[in-house]
């Protein structure tokens, strides 16, 4: 024991009291400066791209460049035979639990005529 404090104390005595630590908030400040400045850079060019490419594009048509409407229908509208065009009486909207088997029957038979 008498050794170990006599090992200790012969080094205490030759170490300064007070040994300085690295101090790293300069470096780090420098660092983050650095960082943001890079953002900063990165935001501007994308910035400068968008701008190229939004001027690259053609412009909108003009009112006298726009599609003429069809002098007559283009599309015929069909009924669904799924479905029933009725509603109810009293104007309300059907829950799920009042439709019951609505939908489940079977389909009505064609018009046409089969092919021979």
């Amino acid at each position: 024991m008498d050794v170990l404090k006599a090992v200790n104390a012969a080094d205490a005595a030759d170490a300064p009291a007070e040994i300085p630590l690295a101090d790293g908030t300069g470096a780090l400040g420098i660092f983050m400066g650095v960082v943001a400045l890079a953002v900063v850079a990165l935001l501007i060019g994308g910035f400068v791209l968008s701008k190229r490419k939004h001027d690259a594009e053609p412009p909108p048509p003009q009112p006298h460049e726009q599609p003429t409407k069809p002098e007559r229908r283009t599309h015929i509208e069909q009924t669904d035979p799924h479905s029933s065009d009725r509603f109810p009486e009293d104007g309300h909207a059907l829950s799920p639990y009042e439709l019951k088997d609505h939908g489940n029957g079977p389909l009505p038979p064609d018009e046409e005529q089969p092919r021979n």
